[in-house]
């Protein structure tokens, strides 16, 4: 994997969007190759610029963040995409992470939140805002939770071994494998050998399903 990201952005503000590649030109590691204005431009643009990462507007006219992100994902599935945005309401968080967006944030958020959220989607991890974090796991504990609490004593889900659901515990705060790694005094080599297994046996995507799915099954702390 190279040092250098190479981002796409898309925003059907032009300001915003001049104002973004700016803002992006400044930060080391990071190669701004190009813009596009709405969803179908962006799909034109990662199949000829070939971007490790697409900054992602939600709003905009054609084809919509939401619709492009899952057009992006089926296209070009090893292209990651960070939401950046107004909107923090349920519906749009939800709609934006089912579509394969691994990185959400909003429009408030700073030069240095932007490259923490670059690096970890292309690292591997999720990187969600704080307050769409919050947003996310408020809306998941407001669901009926299952009757069997297997983080309560209980059998785990999906044959998830008790590790397993420690490593999702600690996921689901939010925690880095490097972090993680230190928490089981164990190597990070280990810890993405569990997160594999566990993805696989519950068929999850990424760390933001994670979370949805520590919280549904009484496994989130």
């Amino acid at each position: 994997m190279s040092d250098v990201t190479k981002i796409l952005v898309v925003d059907d503000q032009t300001v915003v969007r001049e104002g973004l590649v700016l803002l992006l030109e400044l930060l080391p590691g990071i190669e701004v190759a190009g813009s596009a204005g709405d969803g179908e431009a962006a799909l034109a643009l990662v199949g000829e610029l070939r971007p490790d990462v697409v900054l992602m507007d939600l709003r905009m006219p054609r084809v919509d963040g939401v619709a492009a992100t899952r057009l992006i994902k089926q296209a070009h599935p090893e292209v990651e995409v960070v939401v950046l945005t107004t909107y923090a309401d349920d519906e749009s968080i939800f709609a934006a992470l089912r579509a394969g967006a691994r990185g959400y944030l909003t429009k408030d958020a700073g030069a240095e939140e932007i490259a923490r959220a670059v690096a970890a989607v292309r690292g591997g991890a999720a990187q969600l805002d704080p307050a769409v974090q919050r947003r996310l796991v408020e809306a998941v504990a407001a669901d009926e939770r299952p009757a069997r609490r297997g983080g309560r004593g209980g059998d785990l889900p999906d044959g998830l071994t008790r590790r397993e659901a420690e490593v999702l515990a600690l996921i689901a705060r939010g925690r880095s494998n490097a972090e993680i790694a230190g928490d089981l005094f164990i190597s990070e080599a280990t810890v993405k050998t569990h997160i594999n297994n566990l993805f696989a046996k519950a068929n999850l995507r990424d760390r933001a399903q994670a979370v949805t799915y520590a919280f549904k099954h009484d496994l989130a702390p």
